[in-house]
Order: structure tokens, then C-alpha cells, then sequence
């Protein structure tokens, strides 16, 4: 049995995911694959078999919500949205806004307004996230040009000191002798592009990482993501 399988936590199955962005089931099992391979991670241990309409075995994966978050990046603002929804559902055990027990009129409508004023709090951090992450995505087709750190922090006007834990507690970019550097898997997936060379004194050789149109598009929806569950 799996490591997701096993955990207690909520997971989102592949088909859910399908069925929330309207993407057909194989495709979404596809872009899991290479997420999961771009991490480094088995995807083996995410699967598990069901039986289908027809009664055949097919294969599907569990994530958890920080593998959905990051699944979801690459897709558009809608689709995202609706996923991330759909989280806010399992993490409170929102099902469907009906009134849980008849007997107790008191006790139902109270529990109704919780868990309408919840979904109301969802909604609203997906809306106020929606025009920062839309913005950026037209910013970036517009201006083709790499970014540096500091460039990408002020265009999401994030703190600099916060955004950079950010990306060390996400694994996107590390320390290395001086210099913040992307892990290898987010440089082949095209999100940075890293230039080394030598000072004109000859002194000393260095690296420097930088943004692409890309990353900055995707290192956007992971840094919305990230303030709309500390919002939550």
C-alpha cells in the first residue's frame, strides 16, 4: 500500500481532477506523471487500480493537496480555481450546503451558515488572487525577458525576505556556495535558466539564476496558492 493511500489526510483522486477542469482522465494521469517525474518522485506510490463501467482495471492517483497545488499550476486560472475549491470542500467535509440534522432546527441552521460562510471565504481568496495571478500571466506574454529574484518578488509584490523562504520551503530554489539556485528538475522543465561565468578580473567564477516567462508564470500560481491557504 501506498504512502498517500495510507495517510489519514484528505487526497484527490486523478479522476476528480478530471471531471473538476473538464480534461479528459488519461491526460490528467499524464501531467501527474511528469510532475511526479519532474520531483523526483515514484509514481507508482500514488497509484492504485479500480474497476471501471465495464469492469476493467484501469489505474488512477492520489494526491495530496500540496501535489494537487502543484499539479494545478499549469493549468488556467479557472481550472485552478475549481480545484482548489474543491479543497476547501475536503478539508472542512463540505459535501453539499443542505441542513445536516431536521430534528434540531437550531443546530441545522447553525451548521448550514458555517458551512456556507466558508465557501464564502474560499470564494472570496479566489477571487481576490484571480486578477494578481491573471495579471502576471498577461505581463509575461507580453515582456519575454528573464527575471531575477528581486524582479519576480516585485512584480508579485511579495516581501523579499518571505518569497525567498517560500521558495527554499518549496523546493524550488537552494543555497549553494553564495548563490540561490533552482533545483535541477525546475531547470529542465524550463522555469530558470542559469548563466555562469568568470569576473573580468578573472577573480573569482560565478552562477546566476534567473526566471523564465514560464517560471514566472508558475512560480505565480504556487506563490496565490500559498497566500490563499495562509488566508484560509
Amino acid at each position: 500500500m501506498n504512502d498517500i493511500i495510507e495517510t489519514s489526510k484528505p487526497t484527490m483522486s486523478s479522476r476528480e481532477i478530471a471531471e473538476l477542469t473538464g480534461k479528459q482522465h488519461q491526460h490528467v494521469k499524464r501531467d501527474i506523471e511528469k510532475m511526479l517525474e519532474s520531483l523526483g518522485r515514484d509514481a507508482s506510490t500514488f497509484g492504485r487500480t479500480y474497476q471501471d463501467s465495464q469492469n476493467r482495471f484501469q489505474t488512477e492517483y492520489l494526491l495530496d493537496r500540496y501535489h494537487t497545488e502543484v499539479l494545478v499550476t499549469g493549468y488556467d486560472v479557472k481550472r485552478r480555481a475549481a480545484v482548489i475549491k474543491r479543497w476547501y470542500d475536503l478539508e472542512t467535509g463540505a459535501t453539499k450546503p443542505a441542513l445536516p440534522d431536521f430534528t434540531n432546527p437550531v443546530e441545522a441552521a447553525r451548521a448550514w451558515a458555517d458551512e456556507v460562510e466558508s465557501k464564502l471565504r474560499a470564494e472570496a481568496a479566489l477571487e481576490h488572487a484571480k486578477p494578481a495571478v491573471e495579471f502576471v500571466e498577461r505581463y509575461v506574454s507580453a515582456d519575454s525577458g528573464n527575471k531575477g529574484f528581486r524582479q519576480v518578488a516585485k512584480l508579485l509584490q511579495a516581501n523579499e525576505r518571505e518569497f525567498r523562504a517560500f521558495l527554499q520551503d518549496s523546493r524550488v530554489m537552494y543555497r549553494l556556495g553564495g548563490e540561490w539556485m533552482p533545483y535541477q528538475q525546475h531547470i529542465d522543465a524550463d522555469r530558470f535558466v542559469v548563466k555562469t561565468g568568470v569576473t573580468e578580473d578573472g577573480g573569482h567564477s560565478y552562477s546566476q539564476a534567473k526566471f523564465t516567462p514560464k517560471g514566472v508564470n508558475w512560480i505565480a500560481g504556487l506563490w496565490a496558492q500559498y497566500n490563499i491557504a495562509g488566508a484560509a
